[in-house]
């Protein structure tokens, strides 16, 4: 090791820097044993997978810097994968547990451990299942708090406390302030969350700290998660907290979900005194969902900063929703027409590999897994808000074609998105989550997409980060991110019912120029999808999998 005093002060400053931040980091390990249990729901028994015996479970405490070591053992009956929902994985794609993207499922019987880094990040994530309903049952919380030393970019909590929508009492003391972590892990509903005669304080959301925002009512997209402040500034007593879903969708079948509630007692409390209760907004406020995502904006030069990028490498214009697909021959579907529901993005239905995963098929150059021609625009211009079909071309917008297409991006490149909610069957929000990066949302409105108009309303000085965004129903969002990260990356609605609809696309970042920007291997032990070797021969190329 160099000695020190040979540095000039400046550059021997750099280096005690850097000496410190590799000292406070981390190995923080955890084993994640799912099993089945027994629940008894409504006096009806129902077997499920939980994380180590709890709903929900565990919450999983790391610092930024930290490397994160989870060994999971399946022990149920499922097959299944823990995706790290929100963590960049830079450099660690085999980690980021996309079922049939990234990696095949744990079966039953085996295990597989998860080993990443966490950079770049601080805040309230979650992790969960990442197969179709599993993640119901199968999701805690992952806090990543500053590295040892550095403080919070607002003033010290007393008490943290995360929040999974499934709500309990939480005893706080008059006049200390609570920073309240708050999950949803909703499967397929978007919902308000408000607690009586409190304001509370956004300080982060998905983990990237945001200017604080003062609000007595927030609106949570399934994936999303919000950190705010609470003070107990009001009399002693006890005040509901409590959700109702959030349903923007017109004629489409929703899920019947039930207000939940939880209490704030103050201490002091007597057991005789009666809840406050909040006055919530109605299930289909849009303008109050709209004006709360809209209002919330990045804390501009606080930790882990960054501006907007100004240069575009790639534009896309990207339809989305919901369309149709045939129903099969003496089968009865419950979608418009007599057919079943497909989803869309520019006229794609996402087909899930099924023989083996995309990253693996990517690294090894396997063909007939996927096409690299997912399109940029939909392949017809229409009046996306106010779809009407009245033509054959309008007909087969209705049918989106069923292929496992992506698209393929240079390393580094800064990649420009328009997403546009149609109307085709119903103008529904869509929470849109993508894997591997966090994305600017530079802008939010309603009714089509002006490329002129509403280009020049977009925010380049202060966006809010996401790795989750709900689209606006019959609206739009445009998103930027920065490709610096090689891997198949899921791009999809986080509305588990839309999963097997397929309203996903997956983009592939190429490597970069050093073998530090580019693909590591493979893992020796991630989970296989078959028994033949030749597949996972790193030495076997163009290998046909279009059987």
């Amino acid at each position: 090791m160099p000695r020190l005093h040979h540095y000039l002060p400046n550059q021997a400053f750099v280096v005690l820097l850097l000496f410190s931040s590799i000292a406070s980091a981390a190995i923080v390990e955890h084993v994640l044993h799912i099993n089945d249990v027994v629940v008894k729901p409504l006096c009806k028994e129902q077997i499920i997978p939980a994380g180590n015996g709890s709903l929900p479970g565990p919450t999983i405490n790391v610092r930024e810097g930290d490397t994160l070591v989870v060994n999971v053992i399946n022990n149920s009956t499922y097959n299944v994968t823990i995706h790290w929902h929100g963590v960049f994985q830079l450099k660690s794609v085999w980690m980021d547990g996309a079922n049939m993207i990234t990696q095949c499922p744990i079966q039953p019987s085996n295990n597989f451990t998860y080993q990443f880094d966490i950079t770049g990040q601080e805040g309230t994530l979650l992790w969960h299942a990442h197969v179709v309903n599993l993640r119901a049952t199968l999701h805690g919380a992952l806090v990543i708090r500053p590295r040892s030393g550095r403080p919070y970019p607002f003033p010290k909590p007393y008490k943290e406390v995360p929040i999974i929508f499934r709500m309990f009492n939480l005893k706080v003391v008059q006049g200390k302030t609570y920073l309240l972590r708050i999950i949803n892990a909703a499967l397929n509903t978007h919902l308000f969350f408000k607690i009586a005669n409190h304001n509370v304080t956004v300080v982060a959301a998905d983990a990237v700290y945001t200017t604080p925002y003062v609000t007595d009512v927030m609106i949570l997209t399934p994936g999303q998660t919000v950190d705010v402040l609470l003070t107990a500034d009001q009399p002693i007593g006890k005040y509901y907290m409590a959700t109702v879903p959030y349903i923007s969708a017109i004629g489409i079948p929703t899920p019947d979900i039930k207000p939940t509630r939880g209490l704030i007692v103050y201490e002091g409390a007597t057991s005789s005194s009666s809840p406050v209760k909040p006055l919530m907004p109605a299930t289909t406020d849009i303008a109050t969902a709209h004006t709360f995502s809209s209002n919330i904006t990045s804390l501009v030069g606080g930790p882990h900063w960054k501006p907007v990028p100004r240069h575009v490498d790639e534009k896309m214009f990207i339809t989305m929703g919901l369309g149709l697909d045939p129903c099969p021959s003496g089968t009865k579907c419950i979608g418009p027409l007599g057919q079943r529901y497909a989803g869309s993005l520019n006229n794609r239905t996402f087909m899930i590999p099924q023989t083996i995963s995309m990253q693996e098929a990517y690294f090894y150059n396997i063909t007939g897994v996927y096409t690299e021609d997912f399109p940029d625009q939909p392949p017809l211009k229409f009046d996306y808000a106010k779809f009407q079909q009245r033509t054959n071309s309008d007909m087969k917008m209705m049918f989106p074609e069923r292929k496992t297409s992506v698209k393929t991006i240079r390393f580094n490149s800064t990649v420009e998105i328009v997403l546009q909610n149609t109307a085709i069957l119903s103008p529904e929000s869509h929470p849109m989550h993508l894997h591997g990066f966090n994305f600017y949302v530079l802008g939010y409105g309603f009714g089509n997409y002006d490329p002129i108009r509403d280009a020049r309303k977009l925010n380049l000085f202060n966006p809010q980060m996401h790795n989750t965004v709900g689209v606006p129903p019959g609206g739009w969002v445009v998103l930027r991110f920065v490709a610096n990260n090689p891997g198949v990356w899921l791009f999809h609605c986080h509305m588990d019912a839309h999963l097997p609809y397929g309203i996903m696309n997956a983009f592939i970042v190429q490597n970069g120029p050093t073998p530090e920007t580019s693909l590591p291997s493979p893992p020796s032990n991630l989970p296989q999808c078959t028994h033949d070797p030749t597949i996972y021969d790193s030495r076997t190329t163009n290998t046909d999998l279009s059987y």
